[in-house]
């Protein structure tokens, strides 16, 4: 029986894909009108490359003005100081040019400006709560007027998503915004950059887009569509990552993991709902510390394992598309990490049992443990489902 349901495009005009990322943020510069364009670079890109340079020079007078200095699961504290360099340019249009932190900056930096976010508090009326119940309540938030255009760097993939994640420093809280316009107008993939990221980000952020793919297809409220993206996703990803993990070089294998990327979201944006592994990766994100990508890396396989008596049929799919459709599913995407050499166990990102209470009862304000396939009751079930990963 196939679930009803209804897709929800995301206001992204288009994707540019293949093609380099200054000639092309020039042009849709160009095509949207932007004379003030600001860069939210990530800092490496910007100190240690010559790919930002690239884009100020191609961009000449237009370029208003830049911010390189966005932390990790970006914090409002550096949200606020890149608002008031945006301000300051006057901008017109955000260039977020860099990983999932740059991206999730770009879009909180407009509803600042729409807003007139000046302090920590200011956040407050405009994060999207969960109740105890699991449903959301996302308060009214006026569109904003600056957009963004995102040329990732990384493959978490948020480009592609009208939320953003936002860490309130003082609680060590992730929190979720959300509007339509908050997606880019444009999203640009340019593979060459992206030889600058790191190995351990550009593989751990792949694995988080497979974690996009594996939550769809796990999914009990999925859909043949999303099944269709989910698969061939899971395809690219599978045969793009180890292809970079042998050659860092390989731009055909960077733009198919890319590509992979892409496709992962497509669940995401029509309303398929994720599970315990990204609502528990968001608080060991923003409460731990711990790299989003990483997050995925340690919880994915035993996610799996814990969902596996009500998904079983499910979970096939994930080991269809990864080549191996007898094995299990939480074994063999477990493996496919492993072969990559990323971390696979809590104890090899620094969380230890004396946090996972912490952990468990953070992690019942994130939406998606409520859509977990299995239901999750209450604290005691994801301290089960952390011990399994310790």
């Amino acid at each position: 029986m196939i679930n009803p349901g209804a897709f929800n495009y995301v206001q992204i005009d288009r994707v540019v894909y293949g093609q380099p990322a200054a000639a092309s943020i020039v042009a849709e510069a160009e095509r949207l009108g932007a004379t003030n364009v600001f860069l939210l670079v990530g800092g490496h890109l910007n100190r240690d490359t010559d790919e930002v340079e690239k884009v100020r020079r191609a961009l000449a007078n237009r370029f208003a003005g830049l911010f390189d200095r966005m932390p990790a699961h970006t914090p409002r504290d550096a949200v606020l100081a890149a608002s008031d360099v945006a301000r300051s340019a006057k901008a017109d249009l955000i260039v977020a040019f860099g990983g999932g932190s740059v991206v999730d900056a770009g879009k909180m930096i407009q509803i600042c400006l729409r807003h007139g976010i000046r302090d920590m508090d200011g956040f407050e009326p405009f994060r999207t709560i969960t109740q105890p119940d699991g449903s959301l309540k996302a308060p009214p938030m006026e569109a904003p007027l600056v957009r963004q255009i995102s040329v990732p760097t990384t493959l978490s993939a948020g480009e592609f998503s009208p939320n953003a994640g936002c860490t309130d420093p003082r609680g060590k809280l992730k929190q979720s915004y959300r509007h339509p316009l908050l997606a880019p107008r444009a999203v640009i993939l340019d593979a060459a950059p992206t030889v600058h990221t790191p190995e351990w980000l550009w593989l751990s952020t792949g694995i988080r887009a497979l974690d996009h793919c594996v939550e769809a297809l796990s999914s009990l409220k999925s859909n043949p569509y999303c099944d269709g993206t989910a698969m061939q996703g899971l395809r690219l990803l599978g045969e793009g990552l180890p292809a970079v993990k042998r050659d860092g070089g390989d731009l055909d294998a960077r733009l198919k993991c890319q590509i992979g990327a892409w496709l992962s979201m497509t669940a995401v944006q029509a309303g398929v709902p994720m599970g315990a592994s990204h609502g528990i990766g968001h608080v060991l994100g923003g409460t731990c510390g711990v790299p989003h990508g990483y997050t995925s890396c340690v919880m994915l396989p035993n996610v799996l394992r814990y969902n596996k008596p009500v998904n079983a049929d499910r979970q096939r799919l994930v080991s269809e598309a990864l080549g191996r459709p007898n094995d299990d599913a939480g074994d063999v995407v477990g493996d496919f990490i492993a072969a990559l050499d990323l971390p696979r166990r809590l104890a090899d990102v620094n969380v230890g049992p004396d946090q996972f209470q912490l952990v468990a009862d953070n992690a019942m304000h994130d939406r998606w443990i409520h859509t977990n396939p299995r239901p999750i009751r209450g604290p005691d079930d994801v301290r089960d489902i952390l011990a399994m990963a310790a």
